[in-house]
């Protein structure tokens, strides 16, 4: 995107052979730039093999590592959805302890909505 806005911003000024040579320029450097990338993913991925078959003892520390920070992170989500599940329980509790005003309010979530919002004070009018 970026590459035709430019493009498009070049013809206006530049002369049709250079926007080429530009052009050509910048996908030779993004084809080095990727070629490097997936000799370095290689090289990367040489090593690790090479560690598996010396040392497979690490890899499973390393196996290990990665599921305790797993668990750890599941960990924590579960006592934030216990903590909002308590929290909501505490509402629903407290929805079902207070006193009938009358007995014609509806029953459910709007009741309380409605019961709610009537202790909101009405805003000042500015005079």
């Amino acid at each position: 995107f970026v590459f035709k806005l430019l493009q498009l911003f070049f013809e206006s000024i530049l002369p049709t052979n250079v926007l080429i040579y530009f052009s050509t320029g910048v996908e030779q450097c993004i084809q080095k730039f990727l070629d490097v990338a997936r000799q370095t993913e290689c090289f990367f991925l040489q090593k690790r093999l090479q560690l598996a078959v010396q040392k497979p003892e690490q890899v499973i520390k390393e196996d290990v590592s990665e599921l305790k920070n797993e668990l750890q992170r599941k960990e924590a989500l579960i006592q934030k959805h216990l903590s909002k599940l308590r929290h909501w329980q505490q509402v629903l509790e407290d929805i079902n302890v207070q006193p009938k005003k009358s007995t014609d309010l509806a029953q459910g979530p709007l009741a309380y909505l409605e019961q709610a919002s009537a202790n909101i004070p009405a805003p000042l009018k500015q005079t």
